[in-house]
């Protein structure tokens, strides 16, 4: 790891290192025959500009493949609203090569810069620029290495060849809102997939996204702070209003054009594709209500589909990495929710027990399936927040399981495999950062014959979080307390207590890792105890945990709070008298939910782009958790924050970002709006040109300090 500026503060290398992600490695791939990983990385010493490596796993040798700076010959990237638009979906804040794509031997990598199209070859380290019209979008080689195809700003989908002799359109919008090659907006932003177009493993043919959004509703979003700018149009799919029309078309390289059939008035959502070698290509729909979806089986000559697996839950089913998938002899694997657990099964059989929740299927070989999976829900684990990756074979009759260096808790933030050779990224509470290892697979048990380490240059913080892991209360509620560095009880007696939560679905807080607790550390050592807990409905604890939430956000995220602070008081220098609460996105609605639903537990509130009316939050998030507005009207009116509003007795800020396109400034001022009809003061700090993941330095740096200032001043610290 890199050494930090002397002269830096925490707040202000927080924000330039980006969380501590510059310099990180991150992407990896492994070669089909387990030669090389591929991965980005920053250069050490300076610059937030990903290039492109590649390490030899016979020598654990690293080498640069691409370095963006000599491609561009040292210009500045210039990206396209729709590149901004991209990233803001994937939450990606790095520059350079954020993304890139292999054929399928592993030796050919292609990736975008600035919207052009540029190849490297990871065996001689020959780099060229391929004739392409662009700006560009998810440039992907097929698997022969002979084209790569890619979707550009204008709807289109075009071949071009890795000679550079030729390039051409494949398919071209046929209206004025329509794009092929490109992941829809719900999709990208809510479903986990950010793909439109997948090669055939023979590389003769593509299946391609259409997707015509004219029918979805548009929003104009302003920056007051120029009035001269034309305001942005969005499409944006909100809540009971309709989504973009999604269609799945078969395309080869000559020409010929067929459209896949299924039930979509039944089954809109276009979840999950997936086509391997040897395999007929699988697709995963979903009913617009999320209770019930379809593996199908494609038959790429007409067009048609099979029913393969049809699943139904009367609460809400999930969508998962790596998930549908074929073994080599023709099994379906699949993770689904049944007999109250979150299981891995391979044909009909769970291959699985009760001790794990299962979270992504990582890789399936001949013998075995790669997973991650998480515990934390049953007795016989002391504290919570562990991930790891397991090995198991097809009958479940073998079972391999690691976590960073034999250490019984620990986090696994990311993990590949392939060729025999698994990178695993793992973090510890008590390390900074996180240690990527590449390891070969051993005959039994996960792979534990270490092949090399990936140096990451990300900077070192300058202060140490210190994480204490509890369950807390009846519902062993997952927790951690951060209390400030040098505390002493006997000398400061209680803590004014500061809430820290995301608290809702998908947001998982509290994780056996360093650096995912720096910001809740830093705030601790401003004075205050903080307590981030994981309430009903955030992932890892099982299916009933998660779906306890369902059409009850206000009521079950928020005792969960409740009921951590007040049994975590118990044991902690809480002082229960000065209890502030802050959170972002969901964090914020539940920051605000909890002055305006309990003055009596919260003193004060920070609540960072929160969602305060439901109707404007977009369809597949909402509606599954919430339900339809038409159907459930007093749903949406008993979750949203903006009825609450006579109820403020406790000072509120609210800060948001005024081109914020997932959660728009509407959600902000109509409850400032409320607020103020009602006559309760509150504080609104509006981020001009800041979108959702608030990404500018100065703004994140002072943002930390203004929210300090504030939780003192309404505590009277």
């Amino acid at each position: 790891m890199s050494s930090h500026t002397p002269a830096d503060t925490f707040p202000r290398q927080y924000a330039r290192t980006r969380r501590y992600t510059v310099g990180a490695p991150r992407s990896f791939s492994v070669a089909p025959d387990g030669s090389r990983v591929v991965f980005l990385r920053a250069p050490e010493g300076g610059g937030r500009s990903n290039l492109l490596w590649t390490l030899d796993t016979a020598t654990g040798e690293e080498r640069i493949a691409a370095d963006p700076a000599a491609l561009l010959g040292g210009g500045e990237e210039d990206l396209s609203p729709a590149e901004k638009a991209r990233r803001e979906r994937s939450r990606e804040s790095s520059a350079g090569i954020v993304g890139y794509a292999l054929d399928g031997t592993g030796a050919l990598a292609a990736f975008a810069l600035s919207g052009r199209l540029f190849t490297a070859d990871l065996a001689t380290g020959a780099t060229a620029e391929l004739p392409a019209r662009g700006p560009l979008l998810d440039p992907r080689p097929a698997p022969d290495g002979a084209h790569v195809a890619y979707a550009n700003t204008a709807g289109e989908l075009r071949l071009t060849r890795t000679d550079g002799s030729g390039d051409r359109v494949l398919a071209e919008p046929d209206g004025p809102n329509v794009t092929w090659g490109q992941a829809e907006f719900i999709a990208q932003e809510e479903m986990d997939r950010d793909r439109g177009f997948w090669w055939s493993p023979e590389s003769d043919r593509l299946l391609v996204e259409r997707a015509d959004d004219s029918p979805v509703r548009r929003w104009w979003i302003a920056d007051p702070a120029n009035p001269d700018r034309e305001p942005a149009e969005v499409a944006y799919p909100a809540a009971g209003t309709a989504d973009a029309e999604v269609g799945l078309w078969v395309l080869d390289l000559h020409g010929g054009r067929t459209e896949v059939v299924w039930d979509r008035a039944a089954f809109p959502y276009l979840g999950r594709v997936h086509w391997s070698t040897g395999g007929v290509p699988l697709l995963l729909v979903q009913s617009r209500d999320q209770r019930r979806q379809r593996i199908l089986g494609l038959d790429v000559a007409t067009g048609a589909t099979e029913v393969l697996h049809e699943e139904e839950d009367g609460v809400w089913l999930e969508l998962f990495p790596g998930v549908p998938a074929w073994t080599p002899d023709g099994k379906l694997v699949r993770i689904a929710d049944q007999d109250g657990v979150r299981a891995l099964l391979v044909g009909d059989q769970a291959v699985t027990g009760a001790d794990l929740h299962i979270g992504s299927v990582l890789a399936v070989t001949a013998d075995e399936v790669f997973f991650s999976a998480s515990g934390g829900a049953t007795e016989t684990d002391p504290e919570p927040g562990w991930i790891a990756v397991g090995r198991i074979s097809h009958d479940g009759k073998r079972l391999g399981w690691e976590s960073a260096n034999g250490r019984p808790f620990t986090s696994v933030t990311s993990a590949v495999h392939g060729g025999g050779i698994t990178v695993r990224a793992t973090a510890e509470p008590d390390l900074p950062g996180t240690l990527v290892r590449v390891s070969r697979d051993l005959p039994e048990g996960v792979a534990v014959d270490d092949v090399a380490t990936i140096a990451s240059y990300a900077e070192t913080p300058v202060i140490t979080a210190r994480p204490v892991f509890r369950f807390a209360g009846e519902r062993r509620i997952p927790a951690a307390v951060f209390l400030p560095t040098g505390y002493d009880r006997e000398r400061d007696g209680l803590l004014p207590v500061l809430m820290d939560p995301y608290g809702g679905p998908h947001g998982r807080r509290v994780v056996q890792a360093h650096n995912p607790h720096l910001n809740s550390q830093w705030f601790a050592d401003q004075g205050f105890a903080v307590v981030v807990a994981d309430g009903r409905g955030t992932p890892g604890r099982g299916p009933a945990w998660e779906k306890s939430i369902a059409f009850d956000f206000a009521g079950a995220t928020l005792d969960d709070q409740v009921e951590a602070l007040r049994a975590l008081a118990d044991e902690f220098p809480l002082d229960l008298g000065r209890v502030a609460i802050r959170g972002w996105s969901y964090g914020g609605y539940l920051a605000a939910l909890a002055v305006l639903r309990r003055p009596d537990v919260f003193h004060a509130a920070v609540s960072g782009a929160p969602v305060t009316d439901w109707t404007l939050y977009d369809t597949h998030y909402t509606e599954r958790y919430l339900g339809h507005p038409a159907e459930r009207p007093e749903v949406y009116a008993a979750n949203s924050l903006t009825g609450y509003a006579a109820g403020l007795e406790r000072p509120l800020m609210i800060i948001h970002g005024l081109a914020d396109d997932n959660v728009v400034a509407a959600h902000t001022l109509r409850l400032s709006s409320a607020l103020l009809a009602a006559g309760r003061p509150h504080t609104v700090l509006p981020l001009s040109g800041v979108t959702h993941m608030t990404p500018q330095e100065e703004v994140a740096e002072n943002l930390l300090l203004l929210q300090v200032d504030f939780v003192k001043r309404s505590l009277g610290i």
